[in-house]
């Protein structure tokens, strides 16, 4: 709690952590809002969208795609105290370099937290002016779907973390946590059978918040073998792991 602390003392007053937070409330909020817009089958989503139980798997595998918002975030934090030699200076005055990366890591926590209590938020106003159900039964029938959301924004996070610490400079952090999301790694998926790459980081996080109504799809084009979300979970909880165990091999390991 302590090192929390004192990384919210560094992080409320500056602007930017609220600009960047600010933003990714008010997109979530208005991608959920127009997406009962969307056109499936020449029907508009509707009410449909905002359905309990089913409501909880299509808010999380939406907000899924504003976990890079959160790690650009964090990637802004880190590198800004290495610009500012705030982490040199609290490594001097007896900070471990072990306690530095685990007090960056309970900030990944903390914004985890925060984006699922507000997607619970999200759900819950929407379910409760828009769905037909709203007995207790139906309003918590999938909301274990939160629990796998959260995991997946502490894996995007911990990346981001992990490219932080290794360049050290925002930009070419924010580059690499991009174009190994977006490129890199869907690049090896080609290259390997599904049986392998489903174990890859990054589908391993997005198998957490899986698109609703895939099975459909799948009988359309080909199938992609991708884990459930609970069988998920544990993988990526051994890479959110590795990954902090690699910034902090970083950390000790280079100089400050």
């Amino acid at each position: 709690m302590n090192l929390l602390r004192t990384e919210f003392r560094k992080i409320f007053p500056y602007r930017t952590f609220w600009g960047i937070l600010a933003i990714y409330m008010l997109l979530l909020l208005l991608v959920l809002y127009i997406s009962r817009n969307v056109m499936l089958g020449g029907q508009s989503m509707g009410a449909s969208m905002y359905q309990f139980p089913g409501l909880w798997e299509r808010f999380t595998y939406i907000a899924y795609f504003f976990n890079l918002l959160l790690g650009i975030l964090v990637i802004v934090l880190i590198t800004d105290e290495y610009s500012f030699r705030t982490i040199r200076q609290q490594v001097i005055d007896g900070l471990s370099r072990a306690e530095a990366v685990l007090s960056k890591f309970y900030v990944v926590l903390a914004l985890a937290v925060f984006s699922t209590l507000l997607l619970l938020a999200l759900g819950l106003t929407f379910g409760l002016l828009f769905s037909v159900k709203r007995g207790m039964g139906a309003v918590l029938g999938q909301i274990d779907h939160l629990s796998y959301f959260f995991v997946q924004s502490v894996g995007y996070m911990a990346l981001a973390m992990f490219f932080a610490f290794l360049f050290r400079k925002s930009g070419l952090a924010i580059i690499a946590f991009l174009a190994w999301s977006k490129i890199v790694e869907p690049v090896i998926h080609y290259q390997l059978p599904d049986r392998i790459d489903k174990y890859l980081p990054m589908k391993v996080f997005s198998s957490l918040t899986p698109m609703p109504g895939r099975e459909v799809l799948d009988q359309l084009t080909s199938p992609t073998e991708m884990l459930s979300p609970a069988w998920a979970t544990v993988p990526a909880m051994l890479y959110i792991g590795l990954l902090l165990l690699l910034s902090y091999l970083l950390l000790r390991l280079r100089d400050l």
